[in-house]
């Protein structure tokens, strides 16, 4: 459960976009996106591949 302490006079606006940002920091919305459709393990692997090598041909660019 996400806990917001608001201070006393504090804005309601202000204390909305901390929850929401408290929110998806916990990542729940796209867990349960992925949970919507079953993908199978070779699927997410080849994903999690196809991911760090475009993460390792940015940081070498970048150098």
């Amino acid at each position: 459960m996400i806990v917001i302490p608001i201070k006393e006079g504090e804005n309601i606006e202000r204390a909305l976009k901390k929850f929401k940002r408290k929110f998806e920091k916990t990542g729940a919305m796209r867990e349960l996106r992925s949970r919507q459709a079953f993908t199978k393990p070779s699927v997410v692997r080849r994903e999690q591949v196809k991911k760090a090598i475009y993460i390792e041909q940015l940081q070498r660019e970048s150098e």
